[in-house]
């Protein structure tokens, strides 16, 4: 018997295989050895073999763009690549790196076959092996889903959430610099008669009431600033060009200023419009920090709506809530790219009893593929809809992207199947989003054309989880 026979009796596949069948593997197959670092097979190779590890040890991985996901590691006299094969996939999923120098057997798939079909044993101890890699490699893919998902919903909250931060501390340094000059003004007030200062308070409440709630377009804002600084001008008001464009926004116009200087004595005149200026300025400021905060509260209520942080797993909720949480929390990516959102609710659908989290996971899942489905479309368009089927809640989400074509159709469900480039996805999206949605009692499909993809989930009204 040689060493090489001697060696594949040692592996739990073979151990039950006489030896000339051990001899016949031998004839089969044919040995590679590899130095530390190099490939045995890439992601997306012909799926032709499988491999007895005789010596070393190799790790299995996949690209997932910024870095590699580990699905195993292989050692000595471990049997392994027969995950592709089994399955029917055509192309391997995955790169095999030695770790150490490394002597592998590689079997032909079609003795693979063979060999199952002669030995029972050999059949048995694969499938169970099979079983157990299937479901290791798909708790690996979920919890990489989970963490790669809320990588991108973080991104995209970091990014709404640093637009209004940005803006409360800029306004918060502008307002550091005006402050003092309204400290100033009021140490040193000039000198105004009580019925002066009341028509003066009465004239900048007017203006404040009458403010543009839009701003100006930009011709109009030009001509605006003329009329103003040619006023200024004649009233021989220092630095008029910095309080023209504040009082323009504000909407003063020539006849406030009229009403104005008529209330004022002329030495006077340039020192109350600073400091009317100052006020619409820091009054501008504030506004602007409120909106801030009300959009970054605004945002963490999204997130712990759709979290359902600091609630019991199992809600009775509303379903329009789920997906409005949802597209806050993907708001980023939809602004990126222009999509549209349209919105056909029943606003007099029952509530459901549910697992809030998992259905917003759900949700993402839809709504992350038909935005994906979209890029460089040049109307882009996401429509949500639900409505009441009977006994039943449907969620219809559709898009106008390009279709999914009928080929794939079929397959579109199934773990790990993904038409998106290596390292963009792990296929186990829809997956799940089919287990969660069956877990409550419901079903997914979805309907598929050119230009028009709908998916559709229906969920019992009344079940018990």
């Amino acid at each position: 018997m040689t060493p090489l026979i001697e060696k594949l009796q040692q592996v739990a596949v073979f151990s039950e295989l006489p030896p000339d069948q051990l001899e016949w593997l031998v004839e089969q197959g044919q040995e590679t050895w590899l130095d530390s670092g190099h490939i045995l097979r890439r992601e997306g190779d012909l799926a032709d073999c499988v491999f007895v590890m005789l010596q070393g040890e190799l790790r299995v991985y996949q690209n997932m763009g910024d870095h590699e996901l580990v699905l195993a590691t292989y050692q000595t006299l471990d049997f392994f690549g027969e995950l592709p094969i089994l399955t029917g996939e055509e192309h391997f999923w995955a790169s095999g790196r030695a770790i150490s120098p490394c002597h592998i057997l590689e079997l032909p798939s079609a003795a693979f076959w063979q060999l199952l079909s002669r030995c029972p044993s050999v059949t048995r101890r694969v499938l169970s092996t099979m079983a157990q890699r299937m479901l290791d490699v798909q708790s690996l893919y979920k919890q990489n889903e989970k963490l790669v998902a809320l990588g991108t919903l973080a991104a995209g909250l970091a990014h709404e959430m640093n637009n209004p931060a940005a803006a409360i501390a800029r306004c918060s340094q502008d307002l550091s610099q005006i402050l003092p000059q309204l400290t100033a003004y009021g140490m040193n007030p000039p000198v105004l008669t009580s019925s002066q200062q009341q028509a003066i308070s009465a004239l900048y409440q007017e203006m404040v009431e009458q403010s543009p709630q839009s701003p100006l377009d930009p011709l109009t804002q030009r001509d605006r600033e003329d009329e103003l600084t040619h006023w200024l001008e004649d009233q021989k008001i220092p630095d008029s060009w910095q309080i023209v464009p504040i009082l323009v926004s504000a909407g003063v116009n020539v006849p406030w200023l009229d009403h104005l200087v008529n209330q004022v004595p002329s030495q006077h005149l340039s020192s109350v419009l600073h400091y009317v200026t100052t006020a619409l300025s820091s009054r501008e400021q504030l506004h602007s920090i409120q909106i801030g905060a009300a959009r970054i509260s605004e945002l963490v209520t999204a997130i712990k709506d759709y979290s359902f942080m600091d609630q019991a797993p199992i809600q009775t909720l509303d379903i329009h809530q789920g997906l409005e949480s949802t597209l806050s929390i993907l708001s980023h990516r939809l602004k990126q790219g222009a999509i549209t959102v349209q919105r056909d609710y029943d606003l007099n659908l029952s509530p459901i009893q549910a697992y809030g989290s998992e259905l917003n996971q759900v949700w993402t899942y839809l709504i992350d593929n038909a935005i994906d489905a979209l890029v460089n479309h040049p109307t882009p368009s996401i429509k949500l809809r639900t409505c009441q089927e009977k006994t039943h809640l449907l969620v219809e989400i559709s898009d106008n992207g390009p279709g999914i074509p009928p080929e794939i159709q079929p397959r579109i469900f199934e773990a790990f199947f993904t038409t998106k480039a290596i390292g963009k996805g792990t296929g186990l999206g829809l997956d799940m989003a089919y287990r969660i949605v069956r877990k409550h009692g419901g079903d997914i499909y979805f309907e598929s054309i050119s230009s028009n993809t709908r998916f559709y989930v229906r969920l019992p009204i009344a079940v018990v989880l």
